[in-house]
């Protein structure tokens, strides 16, 4: 199976005349399609191209708008239950080896206040907190739990991450930027998505991704849903 950009480029196509409006800020990007479903995707610092006359699916700068519009596309074709957060629907006092792709600060604290110990591993943020990323692999080859960043998607590392897991390992994708649809679950492991959805207060979300501001600023405007296995 290719990776995700790639194979729901491949099976839903990229539609230019499907989307109203593409919002670029330095921490997301948004994508509004013409029937008015909004798809978020974080920038990780990287630049964004729109000019698709020589779409690149290898280049990160296209592959984040492709990430929002396929969230777009797809988040909202699903019947969610009502809105939760992941320690509300995860008993990670039972995960075992806890590894975190992707510093969650919100999630991390949650952590600590239980005393539940995990490893944490992310190229863009600088805590103490952090193992070095020379040991990636090696911890997440031992890992009973995988909490996996959607970043993982537009930057190219799901993949190697996803497919270095043991067997019996449970990944959960996580964040603003996840593609909530069932194919998800044929890559190894894949055991819940938490992804989001804007229903609501949707210029609210614009505005705030024009500022340049991220998750903790438009999270009260988001809808966090979740797929399952």
């Amino acid at each position: 199976m290719l990776e995700p950009i790639q194979h729901f480029y491949q099976k839903e196509g990229f539609q230019i005349d499907n989307i109203k409006n593409i919002t670029i800020g330095q921490k997301y990007v948004a994508v509004e399609i013409m029937n008015g479903n909004i798809g978020v995707c974080a920038t990780l610092n990287h630049s964004v191209k729109t000019d698709f006359t020589n779409l690149d699916l290898t280049n990160n700068s296209y592959r984040i708008v492709l990430n929002a519009y396929y969230n777009a596309l797809l988040n909202y074709n699903n019947n969610y239950e009502d809105s939760f957060d992941i320690f509300d629907k995860i008993d990670f006092h039972q995960a075992g080896n806890v590894v975190m792709v992707g510093y969650f600060k919100s999630l991390v604290q949650k952590f600590e206040e239980e005393n539940i110990s995990l490893s944490i591993f992310d190229l863009y943020d600088e805590s103490d907190k952090i193992v070095a990323i020379e040991k990636q692999q090696e911890y997440i080859a031992k890992s009973d739990t995988l909490i996996l960043s959607s970043t993982s998607i537009f930057n190219q590392t799901f993949f190697d991450l996803v497919n270095s897991t043991p067997p019996n390992c449970h990944v959960y994708l996580l964040g603003p930027s996840s593609l909530l649809h069932s194919d998800m679950f044929h890559y190894k492991n894949i055991s819940v998505l938490f992804g989001s959805i804007f229903q609501n207060n949707k210029d609210k979300l614009i505005d705030i991704i024009k500022q340049g501001e991220g998750t903790p600023s438009f999270s009260k405007y988001m809808q966090k849903v979740y797929l399952k296995n």
